[in-house]
Order: structure tokens, then C-alpha cells, then sequence
């Protein structure tokens, strides 16, 4: 006769079974979206209702692109941007608690990267929700791949500051870890793009090396890696174009 312990007559509750956290690769602007999305990201996010998104408006518009099998009407959408408060970042676990799939969405590109999907995928660890980030076009990565520079040791510095003294300091310190050997990518936004190689030219040497990369993965695309000496002889228009920069 078998005689049972403890731990079998009275079994652990199960597990509850949560979603995951899927981040999806939007593209960097009007292309075909089998150029730069694989099979696999397109299918998984046809297969999720519940979405995290930056902007909701462009978010549709992007799964709209993909030719989801179901109607865009019915998914639920929720918006992370840089005016979400801190305190409701959490709640947005909510459907991953119940079981649902989420997709995370940025306004192009990866999601979490110079983006503040960020703070939901730290929760989503902290939560013990399993996190999986999909393939896609990261205009980052892309650059710096196509500059020439140092891949080996870069680093990423975001949005530089706006006030011209902080700026130029800021132009120096890069243009000092560049001359060490680390490549500096930073970034503007895209109405700003023209007075930012402006200051470059104006406060770096001229030997430095500067790569630019506009409109990255677009019929439009740019990227160009010249010496400061070079680009001041003929300024590229990189007004309202996305931008990254390489030095």
C-alpha cells in the first residue's frame, strides 16, 4: 500500500500563468515592412490584443501596415511616453498578471532603447514576467555598423543639451573619448538637426571625425563619414530628417 506524505495530500497551489512581454521593432519610417521586419516578429504581433505603445495614433498605423488578422479596432492599446507619471507604470502589468500577451511599441524602432518602454520592461522583470525582445531595425545599431568607427567601444549619450555653453561642453567632452578611441552616438531631434552640425562644425577641431546617418533604412537614406574640415565645405539638409550622429 502506498502511503502519501505531507506535500502530496496537501500540493502547492499552481503557478499563476502570466503573459509575456514581447518587445516589437516598428519600422524607422515609410518602407516596406518586409525590408526591415523578419516573418516572426510580424506573426507574433499578430497574435497579441493588448499593446504598450508610445503613441497610440502611429502604433496603429504602423499594425495597420502589417496586415493583422484582426481588426485593429479591437485591440486595446495604452499609452508610455516621457509624460507618463512613474506611479502608473506598474498597473500596466495588468494584462500580463491575467494571462494576456503584451507588445511594446515605439515611435521607430526598438522598443527600450532611448525609449521609455524602459520602465515597464524593468517592472515586468521586478514582476518575474518574462520578457522577449524581438528582431528589428535599430537606427543605433545601423549606424554605427555603416560608420567605419570604432564598434568595438561606443557609447550612447541620447539628446545633447540645448543651452549653447552646456552644449559645447558637452561636444568637447565627446570629441575627448572619441580622440581615446570610443565612438560617441548621439542624437537631436529633427527640426534641431541643422543648428546641431552647425555647433559641431563650430566647436570641434577640424581632423574630427564626424559620421552622419539620416533617414536610416529610408529611399531617403544618408550616411557619411567625413573629417569636420569636410562636412564644413558643403553642410548636408538634415532638417526634419531622424538623425543619428558619429563621432
Amino acid at each position: 500500500m502506498k502511503h502519501t506524505t505531507a506535500s502530496e495530500s496537501h500540493p502547492k497551489p499552481a503557478q499563476p500563468l502570466f503573459g509575456k512581454l514581447y518587445l516589437i521593432p516598428s519600422t524607422l519610417g515609410e518602407c516596406c515592412v518586409g525590408d526591415v521586419l523578419p516573418r516572426r516578429t510580424v506573426d507574433v504581433a499578430g497574435g497579441i490584443s493588448h499593446y504598450v505603445v508610445e503613441n497610440t495614433r502611429s502604433a496603429r498605423r504602423f499594425l495597420s501596415r502589417l496586415k493583422l488578422p484582426r481588426p485593429i479596432d479591437s485591440l486595446v492599446f495604452t499609452e508610455l511616453n516621457e509624460h507618463t507619471p512613474v506611479g502608473e507604470v506598474v498597473p500596466m502589468l495588468a494584462p500580463l498578471m491575467q494571462g494576456f500577451d503584451v507588445g511594446v511599441i515605439s515611435e521607430a524602432g526598438v522598443p527600450a532603447v532611448a525609449d521609455p518602454g524602459a520602465a515597464l520592461v524593468r517592472a515586468a522583470h521586478e514582476s518575474g514576467i518574462c520578457v522577449v525582445p524581438l528582431v528589428g531595425p535599430s537606427s543605433i545599431l545601423l549606424a554605427l555598423m555603416a560608420s567605419g568607427l570604432n564598434g568595438q567601444s561606443f557609447a550612447f549619450s541620447g539628446y545633447l543639451p540645448i543651452k549653447p555653453d552646456l552644449r559645447a561642453r558637452s561636444l568637447r567632452r565627446l570629441e575627448q573619448l572619441s580622440a581615446e578611441g570610443q565612438t560617441q552616438i548621439f542624437m537631436e531631434a529633427p527640426y534641431r538637426n541643422d543648428k546641431l552640425i552647425a555647433d559641431i562644425v563650430s566647436v570641434c577641431r577640424p581632423h574630427t571625425v564626424l559620421c552622419i546617418a539620416a533617414d536610416v533604412t529610408l529611399e531617403t537614406e544618408l550616411i557619411a563619414t567625413k573629417t569636420l574640415a569636410e562636412w564644413k565645405r558643403r553642410l548636408p539638409n538634415l532638417n526634419r530628417r531622424p538623425c543619428i550622429f558619429l563621432m
